[in-house]
């Protein structure tokens, strides 16, 4: 008997894999090669990334803990080494055999210590890390292009460089490019980055932001209880939301699509109705771009979202849209579903017609990474 949710095979549109510990070190430019990104071993944290210039770390055995139980998880940063973390982190052969075991026929690859250097200081040393990343996880789904859909990074030290990128990338046989939270010159909504914009559409390059890619919510201290800083971290991506809607990017470009990646997407619905309430109250005096549409009607057309087991999304895709939503198991994360995926999502996709299980589970990231199955 056939148990699977859907009868077209599952995507997971965000997943991750955990650089193994010469990612950056073995292809950086050589003028970075003394401070490239690298592990230590720590006493408390077992092995951890450090990177030059920044003071947040990234303890391997907590960004690789998919499978744990919660009560595991308080112990998984402590004395992980690399070889004990899941190896189809970082060996793409292992990989499909993960996939296999949660039900998943591809999945989309994003950074882990990548997602952390979107933040650093100095975009030369980014663009460095980031050259030396591209070259890495087009070496990773290299053998299995289809079931491996790794993304590529840019700096965007300037737009021209960002389209560089693109191209670049693309020719590497990567899907897309995960920005930045907020680039080195001005700001998204900026004229100056309209050639960029039409570069990512023409060359059919879809443009993600994640979670914990913006300096807000990272770079200050959290309020009150360290728990409480988890549900700040969407905050970035709305901002970023926000500011290509009002920003009227999404009016001079209205092909562009962006990927709100791992910041769920049950709280989208009020979100769209506060933009349209400020829209319709505020305009006049609180300047924005001149829009010939509601700024929901952006976000509704615009604005991808991926999220793993947010079952209020489930609940309320007739208040957004349907074709805009994607599922996701942000493996080997500790936040990741799985290998409890089938599990999960045969309860969360109860109430939701076939049409919407195809779409949310397989149809809209085949579409928009050119997926052909």
């Amino acid at each position: 008997m056939d148990d699977r949710v859907i009868s077209k095979p599952i995507i997971s549109a965000d997943s991750h894999i955990m650089e193994p510990p010469d990612t950056y070190s073995a292809r950086i430019d050589r003028k970075y090669k003394e401070t490239a990104p690298h592990v230590i071993w720590d006493e408390k944290r077992g092995d951890t990334y450090v990177v030059e210039g920044m003071k947040e770390t990234v303890p391997m055995g907590l960004i690789a803990a998919a499978g744990k139980s919660a009560e595991e998880l308080a112990g998984a940063a402590s004395h992980a080494k690399f070889d004990e973390l899941h190896r189809g982190s970082w060996d793409p052969q292992a990989r499909i055999a993960d996939q296999d075991r949660d039900g998943v026929a591809a999945e989309v690859i994003y950074p882990s210590v990548g997602m952390i250097l979107c933040n650093h200081p100095d975009p030369d040393y980014k663009k460095a890390c980031f050259d030396a990343y591209n070259l890495w996880i087009a070496d990773y789904c290299s053998p299995n292009p289809a079931r491996l859909l790794g993304l590529g990074q840019t700096a965007m030290r300037s737009p021209d460089e960002g389209i560089k990128d693109l191209g670049r990338v693309k020719a590497m046989g990567l899907r897309g490019v995960m920005m930045s939270g907020f680039p080195v010159m001005e700001d998204y909504d900026s004229p100056i980055y309209d050639e960029f914009w039409e570069a990512a559409i023409e060359m059919q390059m879809p443009l993600s932001f994640h979670i914990l890619t913006s300096r807000e919510g990272v770079a200050k201290p959290p309020r009150g209880p360290k728990i409480n800083s988890f549900m700040s971290i969407i905050r970035g991506n709305q901002d970023i939301i926000g500011t290509f809607i009002f920003g009227g990017v999404f009016e001079r470009h209205p092909k562009l699509k962006i990927v709100c990646v791992e910041a769920d997407a049950g709280w989208a619905p009020h979100f769209m109705y506060r933009m349209d309430h400020a829209y319709d109250r505020h305009r006049y005096w609180m300047k924005g771009a001149a829009l010939s549409k509601r700024p929901s009607e952006y976000f509704r057309e615009n604005v991808y979202m991926t999220f793993q087991d947010d079952w209020v999304a489930f609940k309320m895709t007739d208040m957004c849209n349907p074709r805009r939503l994607m599922w996701a198991n942000d493996f080997p994360h500790s936040d990741s579903t799985w290998p409890w995926s089938q599990q999960l999502l045969k309860q969360h996709t109860s109430g939701l017609t076939l049409e919407e299980k195809e779409a949310i589970l397989h149809d809209n990231a085949a579409e928009l990474y050119q997926i052909g199955f």
